[in-house]
């Protein structure tokens, strides 16, 4: 039994209740819910340590300690759970490259973390969380297809171009870029990263970033600079929804920063509502 004042990391037989846990927002669990179900809970099969917190059989949060520390909390638990958390996350010392989340658990966490791992690179502590559950309100383009593997080299440029874009740091500064590749390549052999490809150059990408049985989550959404301001990144992610939900997972989400309002019209036109908050902190 955990106390309700400490976290411990979970092993194998904490499995059904983190799928229990998670079970209660199955958009907002979505990342975690995915690498439990493909590995479990044991923390060598995961690659990283499950924190969990609560009382009695079911757990009130679990927190994911690994290249991204994603906390997820039931309403009502995320103050107590940050607490838990952020005293096991000081005695680790920061491995992670970003706190991604449910807003509502991140804050807490962050605002615990910040004056030991602070100042962060960047703070955006508001992204909508939408998710659409049926077909996408308008055409989807046919041209957006899953990537090919012998397209991987031509993929990866618009690739690091979004992360760039995105994130504000290039993917090839850790390792020359090495894992960003195999993890390019991993979504391509899995079926997972969308894309359309003109005359060897890509006008659209997406992919589909975490899958569980209930819900997955789009990440990466970019169209080409040059073909900007033409409705491709509404047609495009149209295309990606109805793929995702017949082939994936029967509910389609992602993300996005609260700023970003061309593209928040954008997943609007599509069919996208808003379900939640998330929240990032990058270092």
């Amino acid at each position: 039994m955990l106390r309700t004042s400490a976290a411990r990391v979970l092993d194998e037989g904490d499995e059904p209740a983190v799928h229990r846990l998670l079970a209660t927002d199955p958009v907002a669990g979505c990342v975690i819910a995915g690498r439990v179900e493909s590995a479990g809970t044991a923390p060598t099969s995961l690659g990283a340590p499950l924190w969990g917190f609560g009382g009695g059989p079911d757990l009130e949060a679990i927190c994911l300690a690994g290249a991204n520390l994603i906390p997820f909390a039931l309403p009502g638990a995320e103050i107590a759970s940050a607490a838990a958390f952020a005293e096991r996350a000081r005695r680790a010392g920061r491995r992670c490259s970003t706190i991604v989340g449910p807003a509502s658990s991140v804050a807490p966490l962050w605002d615990l973390l910040g004056p030991h791992w602070g100042p962060a690179r960047d703070h955006r502590p508001r992204q909508p969380l939408l998710a659409i559950a049926g077909p996408p309100a308008v055409p989807a383009e046919p041209r957006v297809r899953p990537v090919r593997p012998a397209e991987l080299d031509t993929l990866l440029p618009a690739a690091i171009a979004m992360f760039t874009e995105e994130v504000g740091v290039s993917p090839l500064r850790v390792d020359g870029g090495a894992g960003y590749r195999a993890r390019v390549a991993e979504l391509v052999r899995a079926g997972q990263s969308l894309a359309w490809i003109e005359h060897g150059e890509v006008v659209f990408k997406a992919e589909i970033g975490a899958v569980s049985r209930a819900a997955c989550q789009v990440q990466g959404v970019w169209v080409a600079p040059a073909h900007r301001g033409r409705g491709i990144g509404t047609a495009g992610t149209a295309a990606v929804v109805e793929y995702a939900r017949t082939t994936i997972a029967p509910v389609v989400s992602l993300y996005v920063n609260d700023f970003n309002t061309a593209a928040r019209a954008a997943y609007a036109r599509v069919g996208f509502h808003e379900v939640g908050q998330y929240a990032s902190v990058l270092f």
